[in-house]
């Protein structure tokens, strides 16, 4: 018969812990002392003490907690289907082989902060055990990881376990005279700013709403006494486990981890990643969750086995500063267009190459090269952040449907149009327009919204316009995209729950009149449904059809990737959207992902 004791307490204002103890044995009911400074947590061989300002624990077991995204994680954990959760075990460590030992040393000091810096934010857990058959403390911890250690990597949401139901899980892996004690510490401020930040991003995850909100949230933060770093962790983890965002970003890691396995990228898995960022960017997935597994896995592989001819350009361009006097605007043209092809293919190795040049002409004014230098490199790198800037508000513009361009950033695009036309004209239309308006993700509105800006620019430019005519002609595209996902959502939704039927000019109008009456009652509209876009939505509703129904079963089954190339280049319909139908038609049917990735990348 099993038996479990549990204790509660504060350790100040913003650290409470939670002790469980469970077992077969009844013994362990004597396992706590509270003095006036200290609480400690013990049995034969073990204890945990908790001090005003850290923690100690001897003996057997370590600690354990959930992996918060963007926290220094082990590739060997990374690389690994399921590892959610760091381990540490009492003297475990890895040695020069990388094969796990585990050493005679059984205590570890920790301060909280440390604890709640280096682990996770909200809760880090702590345990030993009792009972088992090791004469020494390092076979004692073989038996703990042999029984626990796979469990403990990989149970799934560990901060929204139950203390008790974990405890039981665990003793149930354990040999049936052992005994285990848990300790939780729990950080309540944090807690509660991760829950408001939390309610706050799930209601409306739009960076227009999170920029709207940064003084509150920081005001939150100071009044808790949460410096940034810890307030930056919470936010990238809240985001990254929002629904929409964790599917996208696992799936990035999923390819890494691929590439870090075979040692380089190949193709096709560079176009994966490529579609994965332009979908982030699509999703307003902050851009910080993707580098940071960049920086971790995509470093660890040969993904560029030659140096690009744009990298090889500019580098010749940069170390020629060092012979002469100057940049010519020439130079300063290719390296915009080295620039463009580096943020296309997402290639890091070119801002290691700025990075690498900048220490370099420090290192030579220093030895007596003249200042010049250093002004030519600082005019290039605002040309750069003034490319990023732009190339940003330009991607947004055209992707991101929940986007609405202010008069202030129409303004600074204007701005940035000007500097770059300087240079030569044309230019601006070849950087920011002509390669964007082939991107095949680019959808029918974003297209719209493009030449609206483009012509709206130029308009501006040449004193026949103005910036706010500009932005509102965006605006109108933008309030004409919402309706019609809004149209399109509900007559799917009629078509789908009511049987309504949608073929003949009759059965459109009793739909129409159906959308028409609830859009008005909801406040959608004020005035009549317009019936072009109407027609619109229906028209794409049946591509749909057509497509799920007859193209995509025979694509799949006769591995025809043309006809599917046929029907993204004339449909129509956008390429994201697309893909979203084919994903939900793979799960309806339980068909295989590996199947997906090869009709996505055109390899069947």
């Amino acid at each position: 018969m099993n038996t479990e004791l549990r204790l509660h307490g504060k350790i100040n204002n913003s650290i409470e812990y939670f002790a469980t103890a469970a077992g077969c044995r009844t013994a362990h009911h004597h396992f706590f002392q509270s003095t006036d400074h200290d609480f400690r947590f013990f049995a034969p061989g073990s204890e945990l003490i908790l001090g005003p300002t850290g923690l100690r624990l001897e003996g057997t077991g370590g600690t354990f907690c959930e992996y918060m995204f963007g926290v220094d994680q082990p590739i060997s954990d990374l690389s690994k289907e399921g590892i959610v959760n760091r381990l540490i075990l009492l003297g475990a460590g890895y040695n020069q082989a990388g094969d796990l030992e585990i050493s005679q040393q059984n205590h570890i000091e920790q301060s909280y902060e440390e604890i709640f810096l280096q682990g996770h934010t909200v809760d880090n857990y702590f345990f030993f055990v009792s009972g088992l058959e090791g004469q020494t403390h390092r076979l004692r911890q073989e038996e703990i990881l042999r029984y626990l250690g796979k469990a403990l990597k990989r149970i799934s949401n560990l901060n929204h376990q139950d203390d008790s139901q974990l405890a039981e899980s665990l003793l149930a892996q354990l040999p049936e005279q052992a005994t285990i004690y848990l300790l939780r510490l729990s950080d309540t401020k944090h807690r509660h700013f991760q829950k408001e930040f939390q309610t706050l991003y799930y209601r409306d995850r739009t960076s227009t709403t999170l920029n709207n909100t940064q003084t509150a949230l920081q005001e939150l933060a100071d009044n808790l006494g949460i410096d940034s770093y810890q307030s930056e962790r919470i936010r990238i983890d809240v985001m990254y486990k929002h629904r929409d965002n964790y599917r996208i970003i696992d799936n990035y890691k999923k390819v890494l981890v691929e590439c870090y396995l075979q040692g380089d990228i190949s193709h096709q898995q560079n176009a994966r990643l490529t579609r994965l960022k332009t979908l982030a960017l699509r999703n307003e997935i902050p851009s910080a969750l993707l580098t940071t597994l960049d920086g971790k896995l995509k470093t660890q592989v040969n993904s560029i086995i030659y140096e690009p001819e744009y990298t090889a350009i500019a580098r010749d361009i940069l170390h020629d500063l060092l012979l002469r006097r100057g940049i010519s605007r020439r130079d300063m043209i290719q390296l915009l267009f080295a620039k463009q092809h580096a943020r296309r293919n997402h290639d890091h190795s070119f801002e290691k190459l700025l990075l690498e040049t900048g220490q370099l002409f420090d290192e030579q004014i220093r030895d007596g090269a003249p200042i010049s230098l250093l002004e030519d490199f600082s005019h290039i790198i605002t040309f750069f952040d003034r490319y990023d800037s732009t190339a940003t508000k330009i991607s947004q513009i055209a992707f991101l449907g929940s986007y609405q361009p202010t008069e202030e950033i129409l303004q600074s695009l204007l701005n940035s149009r000007q500097e770059f036309i300087k240079l030569t004209k044309g230019l601006f239309q070849k950087l920011f327009f002509e390669d964007i308006t082939t991107d095949h993700y680019l959808g029918r509105f974003g297209r719209q919204k493009l030449v609206c800006l483009k012509k709206g620019l130029e308009e501006v430019a040449a004193g026949v316009s103005t910036v706010k005519r500009a932005t509102a002609e965006l605006k109108m595209i933008d309030n004409r995209e919402k309706l019609y996902n809004i149209v399109h959502s509900h007559a799917k939704d009629h078509i789908r729950t009511r049987y309504s039927r949608y073929n003949t000019r009759s059965e459109q109008k009793e739909l129409w009149n159906e959308l028409n009456d609830e859009l008005l009652r909801i406040g959608v509209i004020n005035k009549a449904l317009d019936s072009e876009l109407f027609q619109t939505a229906i028209h794409d509703i049946k591509k749909e059809a057509v497509y799920l129904r007859q193209l995509l079963p025979e694509i799949i089954a006769n591995n025809n990737i043309d006809l599917r190339n046929d029907f993204l280049a004339n449909s129509g319909l956008d390429h994201f959207y697309i893909e979203e139908l084919e994903r939900e038609y793979f799960t309806l049917n339980q068909l295989e992902d590996e199947h997906l990735q090869q009709l996505r990348s055109g390899t069947f």
